[in-house]
């Protein structure tokens, strides 16, 4: 017997969740600062659990949350929620991106990248910011835009 899973169902399914969530408490409990490190009560997160909960990282109306189906919480992030610190392009033209916290995001195309005067975004899932680290940063200036 074979199953077949759409591609993002897990996503839709989050997605939902984050409309109807109410927050558990207005407390902030995490941040993320302007170098991409992630707090807790003002200790910082160890890599393993800032990839955890990244995986629960959601944007809504320009608020981050990490939302489950059982809990939303409010994330204060001073920038963008990650750092782009490489990036590779495929046969297809896709971009396999690594983030300062070694998560790997994949965008459809070069459009996807938005060029500001002093900054490179790249909108990821869930409506997530991410922000291409400077060393990177200047690359894609050299590659794309030089």
């Amino acid at each position: 017997m074979s199953t077949t899973h759409e591609s993002g169902s897990a996503g839709d399914v989050l997605a939902s969740f984050s409309n109807r969530q109410d927050l558990c408490t207005e407390t902030v409990f995490f941040e993320i600062n302007a170098k991409g490190d992630w707090f807790y009560q003002s200790g910082k997160l160890p890599l393993k659990f800032c990839k955890l909960f990244a995986s629960i990282l959601n944007r809504i109306d320009d608020e981050y949350f990490l939302i489950t189906p059982v809990e939303k919480l409010r994330v204060k992030v001073v920038e963008q929620a990650l750092l782009i610190v490489d990036y590779q392009a495929d046969d297809d033209g896709h971009y396999l991106l690594q983030s300062n916290i070694e998560t790997e995001h994949i965008i459809k195309d070069f459009d996807e990248f938005i060029v500001h005067d002093d900054a490179v975004i790249v909108i990821l899932a869930r409506g997530v910011e991410a922000k291409l680290a400077r060393a990177c940063f200047y690359r894609f200036v050299n590659e794309f835009i030089a």
